[in-house]
C-alpha cells in the first residue's frame, strides 16, 4: 500500500506543471498553518503613520516587504492570514460538496428507477437556477459568515459530483465484482462502500481537485462584493475589494491578492490535470 502510494506520487510529480503545482501548494498550506509565524505584523493593526506605502522593492519602507493599504495595513500579513480563509472555505466546502453529491450519486446509480428520477430531476432543477443567484440569494438572507459560506457553498456545489458518480456507477453495478458480492450476501451498504465506491473514486478525485480552485474564486469573488466572510477577518477577496479605488495610486493593495489568488488556482489547475491523465483510462499512458 505504502510502496504504490510512493509510486503514484512519484509518476504525479514527475510532470514539470504538478511538480510546480503541488509546490506552491505546500508553500500555501505551510503559509495558512503557520500564519502567526511568519506574518510579520497582526494583520488587523493599522498604521495611521504608513498609510500606502509602496513595497520595499520600489522604494517604501524595508520593513514592509509588499507596501501597506490605505489603514496602514501590512500587505505580506494580511495575504497570509488571508491564505486560510481561501483554504477553508475551498477544501471545507468542496469536502461538503462530494459528500452530498457522491451520496446522491451512489444511490440514484444503484438503485436506479424512481430514486433515480426523483434524484436527476432535483438536479437538472438546481442546474437550471444560475449558481450565482443561489449564492447571492442566500447569503443575502442569511448574512455573510465563515459557516453560511462553506454550507451555502456545499449545499449548492454538489451537483457536479453527483453526476459524475451516478454515471460511473450506472457503468460499474452490474460488473461481476459487485454481482459476486452480492451473491455472497453482503448487504447494499457493504457493497456501496466496498466495492462500488471505490471503483468509481478517480474520476471523484480529479472532480474534487478541480472544484477546489473554483471555490477559491468563488469565495473571493463574494468576498469582493461584501458577502462573504465578515470583517475584520482577512479574505483576500476583500482585500481586491479595497485596493480597487487605488488602482491609479497604489497598485499593489488589489495586484499582490490577485496574484495570490492567481498562484494558488493554478496550483490547483496544475494538479487535477495531471490526475486527469494519470486517472483516466483513456489518457492513463501519458
Amino acid at each position: 500500500m505504502i510502496a504504490a502510494a510512493v509510486k503514484f506520487l512519484a509518476r504525479l510529480l514527475a510532470n514539470p506543471a504538478a511538480f510546480v503545482g503541488a509546490a506552491l501548494l505546500v508553500a500555501f498550506l505551510v503559509m495558512a498553518a503557520f500564519a502567526p509565524q511568519l506574518a510579520p505584523f497582526e494583520p488587523g493593526t493599522p498604521n495611521l503613520r504608513a498609510p500606502l506605502a509602496p513595497p520595499a522593492f520600489v522604494g517604501g519602507p524595508e520593513q514592509h516587504l509588499l507596501g501597506t493599504d490605505h489603514l496602514g495595513r501590512d500587505i505580506l500579513s494580511r495575504l497570509i492570514y488571508g491564505s486560510r480563509i481561501a483554504l477553508v472555505v475551498g477544501f471545507a466546502g468542496v469536502t461538503m460538496a462530494a459528500t452530498i453529491g457522491i451520496t446522491l450519486g451512489l444511490l440514484a446509480g444503484y438503485f436506479g428507477g424512481v430514486l433515480d428520477n426523483v434524484i436527476s430531476r432535483f438536479i437538472d432543477t438546481l442546474l437550471a437556477i444560475p449558481n450565482t443567484i443561489l449564492y447571492l440569494t442566500v447569503l443575502g438572507v442569511f448574512g455573510p459568515s465563515l459557516t453560511v459560506l462553506v454550507l451555502v457553498i456545499g449545499g449548492i456545489g454538489w451537483t457536479t459530483f453527483a453526476r459524475v458518480v451516478r454515471a460511473e456507477t450506472l457503468s460499474v453495478r452490474n460488473r461481476e465484482f459487485v454481482e459476486a458480492a452480492r451473491a455472497l450476501g453482503q448487504n447494499t451498504p457493504i457493497v456501496l462502500l466496498r466495492h462500488v465506491l471505490p471503483a468509481v473514486m478517480a474520476p471523484i478525485i480529479v472532480v474534487a481537485t478541480l472544484n477546489v480552485a473554483t471555490v477559491i474564486i468563488l469565495e473571493a469573488s463574494l468576498s469582493f462584493l461584501g458577502l462573504g466572510v465578515k470583517p475584520p477577518t482577512v479574505t483576500w477577496g476583500r482585500m481586491l475589494a479595497d485596493g480597487r479605488s487605488y488602482l491609479a495610486t497604489a497598485w499593489w493593495l488589489a495586484t499582490f491578492p490577485g496574484v495570490f489568488i492567481t498562484l494558488l488556482c493554478l496550483s490547483l489547475l496544475f494538479l487535477g490535470d495531471r490526475l486527469r491523465d494519470m486517472l483516466d483510462p483513456r489518457l492513463r499512458g501519458r
